[in-house]
């Protein structure tokens, strides 16, 4: 057992509920299943899954998670050209946790932030499903102490060894590092399992098979001899040669009737091992075949972390089946889903990072509109004559898990409220919306924090209802100062009715509810003879804010630079609504610098829209238009 500071086992987490803020459904299915994708903390939709059906279904679980390696990419919120104070760390924080590719946190608030995520996992896996583990050397020998503690020692089928790299170059001291390892562990004691081969070489291929049939098939020839003496009941007379052979008589002389079996020179009957049949090599537990993403690669997304779909292809194919349901909570570039999505497995990605969920997005989308094509032209795997999967689905939801916009209908509010609070719906009275235990439960709407005239509306209707002996709890987020004080008066020596506020941000029983306001930009954008000049004013983004728990006063008397919140700038000077041209890139090289703010470009001839697309850090995108 491995013990850090802080080690603590997982006894309750709470269940968000999940709001679903985009579909990809061109075909209209209606009915059966839908691919899921989830943007939030994957402890908060690990837990969600749980609360939703989904204890013991998933087949396959791959992750590949941030290495504790000074180039990582969770639980961190760096700012442009910011040192000091704008910086998040420790597992205290469930969601601001956000941008990618920089240092993570202290080793013990690391290992707590996977065993806590390795226990839900274990729960979610079928009896004959199996985890694999992708990690590198830095956190290989943790990583392997928490797997064994979770799964049990027992349960390590291979320690998988992927060269990813050639061999390095100019390496001042040790050997070069080329690989990363894959932790396989099975659920239970029979886990789901398929043979995978690579092709033979073809050195060995002209020493062994150098023959050739009437029908034109390669074969080689193997003794029917069994190296194992001790088979008594495969002991007889054949041809006049008595030996322990590895087939039955019945079979021997089905294969003899075939034409597949050929007699050596001192009668020892050989059969016929055709190369098609044969399989190849079954792959073992290193893994040189398989090359990483490459600049050129035609899957090649962008993404730091990205690995081959070659890698995932030979997971899936060995430990899946058709129709099986893939779990991956670090999705990062979308590969275990793309994957999945080709094989015909169904799957389910999560991550905290909105640019992975954005990069996995338009990856599916990308191969899900390909399969339409291949269906309507009769080429889809699946399709008549195809020994591979249909898709079990084209088409795919994305939720937000504890991290809503609340711009929306109050209806659709007050359902993700009662959802997480477990509030039972009243869909008969007027006034309030529910009931949790014994108290009658009233939500504010969201667009504004509670007040007086709230607790006065409140008051009158009480008062219209003078045999009502319940207490109130009032769900609201946030609360005017003066609210406590009349609360307090109100419940001092009152032995019905009294009233509990639940603010759904800070309430300590109920977990912290984040509720997302988009981020804001103020652009001027005018025409100077031939010239679009372009200049941003201010920009604030809300979810930065929140997850550095300070209050926008605060932070803007601290950060003074607008920029160092944007990730990049792009301009489109004729924008027609649907496709965003870009004419001009602003993207810093370097995480110090800050985009420049102020842009000329020219200007097209007669009337046209404008379009700046503003990327915060955290890979939202603000989308500002001028018509000039």
């Amino acid at each position: 057992m491995l013990t850090w500071v802080g080690k603590r086992p997982l006894r309750r987490v709470t269940a968000f509920p999940a709001q679903l803020v985009e579909m990809f459904n061109p075909l209209n299915e209606q009915g059966g299943w839908r691919n899921l994708l989830f943007h939030g903390d994957n402890k908060d939709i690990l837990a969600w899954l749980l609360a939703n059906g989904f204890r013991g279904k998933v087949n396959l679980i791959y992750i590949d998670p941030p290495f504790d390696s000074g180039a990582d990419y969770v639980r961190k919120v760096e700012l442009r050209g910011v040192t000091g104070i704008a910086r998040i760390d420790g597992e205290t924080y469930t969601l601001g946790e956000q941008i990618q590719y920089t240092d993570i946190w202290a080793n013990d608030n690391y290992l707590q932030f996977m065993f806590e995520r390795l226990l839900l996992a274990k729960e979610l896996l079928s009896e004959h499903g199996s985890i694999y583990l992708h990690c590198d050397p830095r956190r290989e020998a943790y990583l392997r102490l928490l797997m064994d503690e979770v799964l049990g020692e027992e349960r390590l089928v291979n320690e998988i060894t992927w060269i990813r790299s050639l061999p390095h170059g100019n390496i001042a001291f040790g050997f070069g590092r080329n690989h990363d390892t894959i932790l396989f562990y099975a659920k239970g004691d029979s886990p789901i399992w398929n043979l995978q081969h690579t092709p033979h070489r073809k050195e060995y291929l002209d020493q062994f098979y150098r023959h050739v049939d009437e029908d034109g098939r390669v074969y080689r020839l193997i003794s029917c001899i069994n190296p194992n003496k001790s088979r008594r009941n495969l002991t007889y007379e054949w041809k006049g040669i008595t030996r322990v052979w590895k087939f039955s008589r019945e079979r021997m002389e089905e294969m003899d009737r075939k034409g597949l079996l050929v007699y050596s020179a001192n009668g020892i009957a050989q059969y016929k091992g055709y190369l098609e049949e044969m399989g190849g090599v079954l792959v073992q537990d290193t893994w040189t075949d398989i090359p990483p993403v490459m600049g050129s690669a035609s899957e090649r997304e962008e993404y730091p972390t990205q690995k081959p779909e070659g890698l995932l292809e030979r997971i899936l194919l060995a430990s899946s089946k058709p129709g099986d349901l893939i779990l991956d909570y670090f999705i990062g570039s979308g590969t275990t889903a793309a994957v999945a999505q080709k094989l015909g497995r169904r799957w389910i990605g999560c991550d905290i990072n909105k640019g992975a969920i954005q990069t996995t997005s338009k990856r599916l989308q990308t191969i899900i509109r390909e399969q339409i094509e291949a269906e309507r032209q009769g080429s889809l795997p699946g399709s008549e004559g195809s020994d591979q999967a249909k898709p079990v689905s084209l088409s795919f939801s994305i939720y937000r898990v504890n991290d809503y916009d609340l711009t929306i209908q109050h209806n659709e509010a007050v359902n993700l409220a009662c959802e997480h609070l477990g509030v039972e719906r009243t869909r008969t009275d007027a006034y309030f919306d529910g009931t949790l235990g014994k108290k009658l439960v009233k939500i504010v709407p969201f667009g504004h924090p509670l007040t007086l005239l709230d607790l006065q509306e409140l008051e009158r209707e009480l008062k219209s209802r003078p045999k009502e002996d319940r207490h109130v709890a009032l769900v609201c987020l946030g609360k005017e100062p003066a609210v406590d004080t009349w609360l307090e008066d109100w419940n001092r020596h009152r032995p019905v009715n009294k009233i509990e506020v639940i603010e759904l941000r800070t309430d300590k029983k109920y977990g912290k509810f984040f509720t997302h306001q988009p981020a804001r930009a103020r652009v001027d954008i005018k025409r100077i003879k031939d010239k679009i000049v372009i200049q941003i004013k201010d920009f604030i983004s809300p979810a930065i804010v929140e997850r550095l728990n300070m209050d926008q006063t605060l932070f803007k008397a601290q950060i003074r630079d607008w920029r160092a919140m944007v990730d990049s700038v792009m301009i489109d000077t004729a924008y027609g609504g649907q496709v965003f041209n870009v004419a001009l890139s602003d993207v810093p090289e370097r995480k110090t610098d800050l985009v420049a703010g102020r842009y000329e470009v020219p200007a097209p001839n007669g009337p046209t829209i404008v379009a700046v697309k503003i990327t915060e850090m955290l890979g939202e995108e603000v989308l500002v238009t001028a018509e000039i």
